[in-house]
């Protein structure tokens, strides 16, 4: 298993982390002991064929489900360890509220309300201050390159790509220690998902953590710790480095390391079985 994470702050830790999932009389084991740190700054990807517990993780790292077993315990902001396996509903939505972003494959938009205002209303939950959050709303919708025309668009008069990039700004708008993403351009065209993960890049370059979900190999590129499940288990990980710009684009300054990055990435996913 190769690592590079000797020098890096651990944010989430699973200890002996399992899930399963009762169908009549047969129970079946999604996650089996998984042992997983996440660390601080990372974009750490999850990749596993269909079944393997990808999503499942993903849930019970955030606190939208709960272990059936195991401990969960994040290291938060000022050197505070919150173990969240055990916490009730209430406690857990509290706790995602003030640590955690999430985006989904399907942006979950509420159609009655405008592009701005889907953004407001979960900030609203950790900040009344509606001026000043306003401003942070705008201020995000215009880096994702929504401009003031558009905030009172609803999601149906929206493309896919600009409700997708409405609910990244809701995942980033509480300023959460982690953002989860599962499966975030999954929906999408090419040139939507294009956009979206320049965006997930950015934040990540600005010191988001990132831990995201995929099935591709494109969205998988902008990851620099790819972790690989199969039947519940950690089969192994590779430590990509960051991510240096598309390998294809002969303009790209640094396209050797892209292109080796993106053969290192393609062969351990090749060894993988993927």
């Amino acid at each position: 298993m190769e690592t590079a994470n000797s020098e890096k702050k651990r944010i989430i830790h699973t200890q002996d982390l399992c899930k399963s999932f009762a169908t009549g009389n047969v129970e079946q084991q999604v996650l089996k002991n998984l042992d997983l740190d996440i660390y601080k700054g990372d974009f750490t990807v999850i990749m596993g064929n269909s079944g393997s517990g990808k999503s499942t993780l993903l849930y019970a790292l955030s606190g939208m489900d709960t272990p059936s077993m195991g401990a969960i315990v994040y290291e938060t902001e000022g050197g505070k360890s919150t173990r969240i396996t055990g916490y009730n509903n209430d406690q857990l939505a509290r706790f995602r509220r003030d640590h955690v972003g999430f985006v989904f494959q399907q942006n979950y938009l509420n159609d009655s309300m405008s592009a701005l205002d889907n953004v407001m209303v979960v900030g609203l939950l950790k900040n009344d201050n509606r001026r000043e959050l306003a401003e942070k709303a705008k201020e995000l919708l215009k880096r994702v390159e929504i401009e003031d025309g558009d905030w009172d668009k609803f999601p149906t008069q929206m493309s896919g790509g600009m409700q997708q990039r409405v609910a990244v700004v809701r995942g980033v708008i509480n300023s959460p220690e982690v953002l989860f993403a599962d499966e975030p351009t999954g929906a999408l065209n090419s040139q939507n998902t294009e956009n979206v993960l320049n965006i997930l890049s950015d934040l990540n370059n600005e010191g988001q953590s990132i831990v995201m979900v995929t099935h591709t190999l494109a969205a998988a590129e902008r990851g620099n710790r790819i972790i690989y499940l199969a039947d519940g288990v950690i089969s192994d990980e590779v430590e990509l480095g960051p991510f240096l710009g598309n390998y294809k684009d002969e303009s790209n300054p640094d396209i050797k390391g892209a292109r080796e990055r993106h053969a290192k990435l393609k062969s351990f996913l090749q060894d993988m079985g993927w």
